[in-house]
């Protein structure tokens, strides 16, 4: 498998799946990445079963995006050569907004720590 990318950003848009072949079938959807002053926005497309995977989302939604870059060369009609990119997601997982738990801690449900011999502790280093 190709090296794998992660990038977290909120869902800015999620198309309809569109059925290219009888055996081919693509979602896309666009997340917004901040960027400084200029946030970007990033189409990337799921193929296949994982079309699906955009179900459980919509618009607004942070989500942490796992993908493989999907290139290949190709020559037009009039005969120049070119090159496409897509951004192949396969996997899409929520993330808080808030980011971890940031809520005070109740220390006053944590026990004191019992103080041993430190004697007897000293005694028992490997060097």
């Amino acid at each position: 498998m190709a090296n794998a990318f992660d990038i977290t950003g909120t869902i800015q848009a999620i198309m309809d799946t569109t059925q290219v072949t009888d055996t081919f079938k693509k979602r896309e959807f666009v997340l917004e990445i901040a960027d400084g002053n200029y946030p970007q926005s990033i189409k990337f497309q799921v193929t296949q079963d994982r079309t699906a995977l955009l179900d459980n989302y919509k618009l607004g939604n942070q989500v942490k995006v796992t993908f493989n870059l999907k290139g290949r060369q190709f020559q037009r009609k009039d005969g120049t050569v070119d090159y496409w990119l897509n951004l192949e997601c396969w996997r899409i997982e929520s993330v808080q907004a808030g980011g971890p738990d940031t809520g005070t801690t109740d220390y006053s449900q944590i026990q004191p720590a019992v103080a041993g011999n430190i004697s007897d502790d000293l005694e028992d280093l490997p060097f």
